[in-house]
């Protein structure tokens, strides 16, 4: 696993990369998401750690343009999830939920990349080729049933 990246915000909102030694934008950050990097944003003058701060300003960014991944029934209904009792249970469920997701999405791309190696025609082949077993495995059980009877 990569090493942690260290994201320093200076007072004049820039955010500087101390592995790169360069200022970022935070659509840099959000490549840095999508690829799985691992960081972490401080606040230069208080050390404080602000990387949720900058994910929800790139959140806020994505959902202003575009077509918005929460609707507003779904935003109210995070916000009443604030301060119940529900809360802890609520941010593990939605943790859980997105991890699955992920993986389920992972399982889904990596079984399309296999489908599609090859040719298109190299795709249909292999799949008459196992439509073709399978009706070969139902008439030799259905004739072997007959042969029982």
């Amino acid at each position: 696993m990569a090493a942690e990246r260290l994201i320093k915000k200076y007072p004049n909102r820039r955010l500087y990369d101390t592995t790169e030694s360069r200022y970022i934008t935070l659509d840099e950050v959000r490549e840095m998401v999508l690829k799985e990097i691992p960081f972490k944003v401080i606040d230069r003058q208080s050390e404080e750690d602000i990387t949720r701060n900058i994910l929800l300003q790139i959140i806020m960014e994505q959902e202003s343009g575009g077509e918005p991944l929460f609707s507003a029934d779904v935003l109210s209904r995070f916000i009443k999830n604030y301060g119940e009792a529900t809360q802890t249970g609520f941010a593990e469920y939605l943790d859980t939920s997105l991890q699955f997701f992920s993986e389920q999405q992972k399982v889904i791309q990596t079984q399309m990349g296999k489908a599609l190696e090859g040719t298109p025609m190299d795709y249909w082949v292999k799949l008459g080729e196992q439509n073709m077993k399978l009706w070969q495995d139902m008439l030799s059980t259905s004739s072997d049933r007959k042969k029982k009877s």
